[in-house]
This record gives structure tokens, sequence and C-alpha cells, in this order.
């Protein structure tokens, strides 16, 4: 697990909803990686927030769960798009 660059970070708050609050969040649970954020399931996102806020605003509000909807979706596209971590080497072999 790689923890987010700076260019994944910045795309991530691009997406709507997702502040750096929720960025917050997710890196408390761990979730600062690409991969293992597009595994995640949104539910237990939500219930994880809502125990580390001790607040059930994360599991009942609508806005939180479009948020980590959006950020777990965010993830698989990445994920899907080959651009988790364009910095590492590539295992691909291209011709000369």
């Amino acid at each position: 697990m790689m923890p987010l660059n700076r260019e994944e970070t910045v795309s991530l708050l691009a997406v709507k909803g997702i502040g750096p609050s929720v960025l917050k969040r997710l890196q408390q649970m761990g979730l600062d990686d690409v991969a293992a954020l597009a595994a995640a399931e949104v539910v237990d996102i939500l219930e994880q927030g809502a125990a580390l806020s001790g607040s059930s605003c994360w599991k009942n509000s609508p806005q939180a769960k479009a948020a980590i909807t959006a950020a777990v979706d965010w993830a698989k596209n990445r994920c899907a798009s080959g651009a988790a971590h364009p910095n590492e080497e590539s295992e691909h072999d291209y011709p000369d």
C-alpha cells in the first residue's frame, strides 16, 4: 500500500463532497491508498466514520454517503484506468 501522492490527493479533493475532513477520516481508517479505497465498502466506511467521530451523522447523512460513494468510485476509476501512483515504475514492457 502506498499513501495517496500529491496529485491523487488534489484529484480526490476535487471530487464533489470530498473535503479535508473527509480525507482526514479516510486516512485515519487506513484508506489513504487508492487500491484500499477502491476495495472498501461504502457502508463499512460510514460505520467506521461514525465510530471515529462519535457521531451518527456519518451513517445517517445522505451527504456523507454521497461523499464516500464518490470517493470509492473515484478510487475504482483510478485503478481501472491505471492512474494509481503514476510515478511508480510500470510492469509493462514497451517496445523501444
